[in-house]
């Protein structure tokens, strides 16, 4: 818990690249984080990600062309993404994003493990989504 003394770093940037899918947040303290959509959405504060407790997290697969379509400040606090997928439930608290770009690549190893442990994708698949119509049969 903060003390009484103590309050959340607040960024002094944040830049959404859509080209490269990528969140630039920078802060005072001089750090820089880029962080891809992708990692944002697969480590989502929601519950519907991280479950109401231990053990009850969702793995995210399918996210790799995941866009962020909004972004919108929560107070002075936090900031709401708007995912392509339809995901708008999670709230980054600037601690959060702070965190995440600072573990990012731990986290990130961490996460693609769970993925090959489970024989999931990062890809879409019919499991994650429907698919698109078009080329094919739209049996499959």
């Amino acid at each position: 818990m903060a003390g009484p003394n103590t309050s959340p770093i607040v960024p002094s940037e944040i830049k959404l690249h859509q080209k490269s899918r990528q969140l630039e947040i920078s802060f005072p303290d001089g750090k820089t984080f880029t962080l891809s959509y992708e990692f944002l959405r697969v480590n989502s504060p929601s519950a519907e990600v991280r479950g109401h407790g231990p053990g009850q997290e969702v793995l995210q697969t399918g996210k790799r062309d995941v866009l962020i379509t909004s972004l919108e400040p929560v107070g002075n606090y936090a900031v709401l993404p708007s995912f392509s997928d339809g995901h708008d439930t999670g709230i980054y608290s600037w601690d959060l994003l702070y965190h995440l770009g600072a573990h990012q690549e731990e986290i990130w190893q961490a996460y693609l493990a769970r993925l090959e442990a489970a024989g999931a994708s990062r890809d879409i698949d019919s499991t994650t989504q429907a698919p698109k119509s078009g080329g094919s049969c739209g049996h499959h």
